[in-house]
């Protein structure tokens, strides 16, 4: 048992870690390139934050765990709504000035949507691991379209200030090499953990992903959320939950349908995600509703959202017993 917590505990902090030193490396690897600032930040930036859950549930499937993967989607998005926004509100309010992020609010409703309708009915096929791998693609397709034209969205200085400057290409391959090992690798010790803890403990994969996992591979997105909002940067701490939470539900969520497509414990669908989903609506009302202070997180309303994924945890534990 001691082992398997060490071995979480170790491979979280080396999986946060290499998926710095990856996204560092494939940033700067980019900006070498001449990749426009926009079109990183909202590609491999975003799409970094999501590569811990990525490899988790990689490395889960193939081990045959389907359903930590899915719980480990699942329980991300709403730690990522619940917990890393909440946090960062209560520490410091997020005003939302984006228009980028207006428009990929719908846009994580109809992914959601996307998800939920592939998972009705049970069984998460090879059929779905592809449409969600399609969908994919014509997300970043569209994010990159949106940042080549949006220059002067508020979110550019934000990204070109979170990208690696004058790294060398050898040096930028260097790291992008080393982060991506560490990943495979971190991920495995996760996994291993996780299982073990599962079946000293006698829960299914499902909550252990739900719980220890998803919180361990949403720790990248509170870290980042939290430093943009100590900079003042409250568009990328927000735009980090966002582009997380939908490529979480379309990249990691495709781990377990191409790898080992088959039926899932039927708690994800009828407990964990209409809670996610009920999650993502908060995210929208705090986010842009319709307030007078111009779409405010305060430090009340991410007390709530705090408060809530406290509950949902008392709610896991209460069934699991």
């Amino acid at each position: 048992m001691l082992l398997a917590v060490a071995a979480i505990v170790v491979g979280v902090a080396l999986l946060i870690w290499g998926a710095d030193r990856f996204v560092e490396g494939a940033a700067s690897v980019a900006k070498n390139l001449r990749v426009p600032p926009m079109v990183i930040g909202l590609t491999i930036v975003s799409l970094g934050t999501s590569l811990p859950e990525m490899i988790v549930s990689a490395m889960a499937a193939l081990d045959g765990n389907r359903d930590l993967g899915i719980g480990n989607v699942l329980g991300s998005n709403i730690a990522n709504i619940g917990l890393v926004l909440g946090v960062t509100a209560m520490i410091i309010p997020l005003t939302v000035t984006s228009m980028t992020l207006r428009r990929e609010m719908p846009v994580l409703f109809m992914v959601t949507l996307l998800a939920f309708t592939l998972m009705a009915d049970g069984v998460l096929s090879l059929g779905d691991g592809i449409i969600l791998a399609v969908a994919l693609v014509l997300l970043l397709t569209w994010i990159t379209m949106l940042g080549l034209r949006d220059r002067h969205d508020p979110l550019v200085a934000e990204f070109t200030e979170s990208i690696p400057d004058q790294m060398s290409m050898g040096l930028s391959l260097m790291w992008f090499v080393i982060g991506l090992v560490l990943l495979i690798a971190s991920s495995r010790m996760v996994v291993w953990g996780a299982v073990e803890i599962a079946h000293y403990l006698g829960v299914s994969d499902l909550v252990i992903g739900l719980t220890i996992v998803a919180i361990g591979t949403s720790l990248p997105e509170l870290v980042a959320s939290l430093v943009s909002a100590l900079k003042g940067e409250a568009d990328m701490a927000i735009g980090n939950v966002i582009g997380s939470n939908m490529f979480n539900l379309l990249a990691v969520l495709a781990m377990p349908a191409l790898i080992h497509p088959g039926a899932f414990a039927s708690d994800a669908l009828m407990r964990d995600f209409p809670i996610m989903i009920g999650f993502t609506v908060a995210l929208f009302a705090v986010s842009f509703g319709l307030k007078k202070q111009g779409g405010i997180i305060n430090r009340f309303e991410g007390g709530l959202l705090t408060a809530g994924f406290g509950g949902y945890l008392v709610l896991l534990y209460m069934q699991s017993v």
